[in-house]
């Protein structure tokens, strides 16, 4: 396995929420693309001649783009889950704080399906948005690299530096649609597997909301011996048939549009970002709650626009809001890696080939907190109740907000309020 120091800062800075606008942010772009590809930029490609570049088609993070706060392991190979085998897997990552002479002050955060290892840091090169959770890493907040080492990686399939569908293969080309079928515990390994390069041999807490909080308690299961605690936001111990279902039709979006050309469209100039950006639209609904969306947006129309004219009709204020994040989304992320992400996602069963969920869960020996959002309807508060009552140590918290899913993102204070309590346990 081979580390590579790539940028030895420990960044810090502003908050964002990821693909979710700040309450009382305006909704940014009033055009009903969903990001052009020529806001790409140009990258050599594997096929062209010496020298010519083809339109970037993806928002993927590529070898050559600005490093910015990753660093990188070469973990080697992985055998996986359902089958195969990844020859040479890379993983990208940031750390924040000291690693003590004892090696037991970590916490690993877990990112969700569009998050990446940028939790806490400016916005800058090689990072186009600051980092998720600004306010809860930094000096003085719920964890300070004063006293916890912080490690966050990108995530096995997706592509902010780690080996995805966007990333190279040992033959020279993207993988695109070679890249195999991962699931969750693929992802757990990869991590273990950069913990195990970097020395760290235990987590003082592993905690992530969303798909991060699947990752999270899969640690948990799989290595009871390694986590002292874990906190799973937003989040369950299987996917249920009701999340499976909204995922569907994200799925379909990307691979009917034109420009996916069955996952090989690194090297057309082409971008799928029309379909990438429908499925964003599907997701984010769920991600939010009617209350919000009719008190924000109501029936307004978009500034300038009217919905109601006969013919090529302008636009609601709550359609442009949905425009616009297909359109951020479709900037910084890939269409490949959200379908693989999402389908690792479907597959996550704590009990599969365990003896169901209850057997799993009842190996787990951290101190674990469950947190839900009250208004979350998609991962709603019931799911939580059956973890926090199969697992054997378990704290129930609560998130109190308008925002839906979003909220373990959004409510800042009160899950930095949750978050300190659980490390002071």
């Amino acid at each position: 396995m081979t580390v590579t120091d790539r940028h030895p800062a420990r960044p810090d800075g502003a908050a964002d929420t990821h693909g979710a606008v700040v309450p009382g942010q305006a909704s940014g772009q009033t055009t009903s693309g969903y990001g052009p590809t020529s806001r790409l930029r140009s990258v050599p490609t594997g096929t062209a001649s010496r020298g010519e570049e083809v339109p970037r088609s993806s928002g993927a993070w590529h070898e050559g783009d600005p490093v910015g706060q990753r660093r990188f392991v070469d973990i080697g190979g992985l055998d996986l889950e359902r089958g195969g085998r990844l020859s040479q897997v890379r993983i990208a990552y940031e750390t924040w704080g000291t690693l003590n002479a004892s090696r037991d002050n970590v916490i690993l955060v877990e990112h969700a399906l569009t998050g990446d290892s940028h939790v806490s840091g400016e916005a800058g090169p090689g990072h186009p948005s600051p980092g998720w959770w600004n306010a809860l890493i930094g000096a003085g907040r719920p964890v300070d690299p004063d006293e916890w080492f912080v490690v966050a990686s990108n995530v096995l399939g997706g592509c902010q530096g780690s080996t995805g569908p966007s990333s190279l293969a040992p033959d020279g080309r993207p993988w695109g649609s070679r890249f195999p079928y991962v699931t969750v515990r693929d992802q757990v390994a990869a991590e273990a597997a950069l913990l195990d390069a970097l020395g760290i041999d235990r987590l003082a807490a592993v905690v992530g909301g969303s798909m991060g909080g699947m990752r999270a308690l899969e640690w948990a299961v799989t290595e009871p011996e390694r986590v002292d605690r874990c906190l799973v936001l937003a989040s369950t111990a299987y996917a249920t048939a009701d999340q499976i279902a909204w995922c569907q039709p994200q799925l379909l979006a990307i691979r009917q549009d034109p420009d996916f050309a069955g996952g090989d469209y690194y090297e057309t100039g082409r971008s799928p970002e029309n379909g990438l950006g429908l499925a964003r639209r599907i997701a984010h609904i769920t991600y939010r709650t009617e209350t919000e969306l009719s008190e924000r947006f109501g029936r307004e129309a978009q500034l300038g626009e009217d919905p109601l004219r006969a013919g090529d009709r302008g636009r609601f204020a709550v359609e442009s809001y949905l425009d616009h994040h297909a359109g951020k989304l479709a900037r910084r992320f890939d269409a490949n890696s959200y379908l693989r992400l999402t389908e690792a996602m479907n597959s996550h069963d704590v009990g599969r080939d365990r003896g169901g969920v209850e057997a799993a869960l009842s190996r787990v020996s951290a101190d674990c907190t469950v947190v839900s959002v009250d208004t979350d309807r998609l991962y709603p508060p019931r799911l939580s109740d059956e973890l926090h009552r199969a697992l054997p140590r378990s704290t129930r918290a609560h998130i109190t907000s308008d925002y839906g899913h979003d909220g373990f993102l959004i409510e800042e204070d009160q899950v930095g309020e949750i978050i300190s309590e659980a490390l002071a346990r």
